[in-house]
């Protein structure tokens, strides 16, 4: 699944959209680097539509503007379940950052706590790894590399830190919610 449906096929989950609905969103949020072209959008509902994925319905018939409003079927439910909960690897990591977030973006209302909890514990565990391994890299040719290279490889190595303090930070509080709701 590409990550455009990944984003089309999640808001469809929170509610019912229209394919203005989902051009609004594009184009007035943090999702804004989705494209909010309306060549983009539709044949991309068209797509998922025939995929089984979701189902358009015609609202507001008798109006001047009807309009396309899309749900998730069951098996397109089905389908964002198993996308949500695939592991995260090693290239999902080094490759398909923005993928993992919209992932956790949608996960905690489909798959739950725990299963988000288990996901972000996956997360830093590969963060960690990877981190690690970029340190090691980077001692190992710091010598030769020119100093800019140094100093873009360090930036990246610092974002991916940075990301896997969010992760502990985000898992804490999940696990206080958790704590602070049995005691309620």
């Amino acid at each position: 699944m590409s990550t455009f449906s990944l984003a089309i096929l999640g808001l469809i989950s929170q509610k019912a959209r229209s394919g203005y609905d989902l051009r609004k969103v594009f184009s007035t949020t943090p999702m804004g680097h989705f494209s909010s072209s309306p060549g983009a959008i539709y044949p991309a509902l068209k797509r998922i539509q025939e995929q089984g994925w979701i189902t358009g319905t015609i609202e507001k018939k008798q109006t001047l503007r009807p309009r396309q409003v899309y749900r998730l079927t069951k098996k397109g439910e089905e389908v964002l379940r198993q996308h949500l909960s695939q592991p995260v690897t090693h290239e999902d990591v080094v490759w398909h950052f923005d993928d993992l977030m919209l992932r956790f973006a949608f996960m905690g209302e489909i798959l739950g706590r725990e299963e988000t909890l288990r996901f972000l514990h996956a997360f830093l565990s590969g963060i960690e790894s990877y981190v690690s391994a970029l340190k090691q890299h980077l001692e190992a040719v710091r010598e030769s590399m020119p100093p800019n290279g140094r100093f873009a490889m360090e930036n990246g190595i610092e974002h991916y830190k940075m990301n896997a303090r969010w992760a502990r930070r985000v898992i804490e509080e999940l696990k206080g919610r958790k704590a602070s709701q049995r005691r309620e």
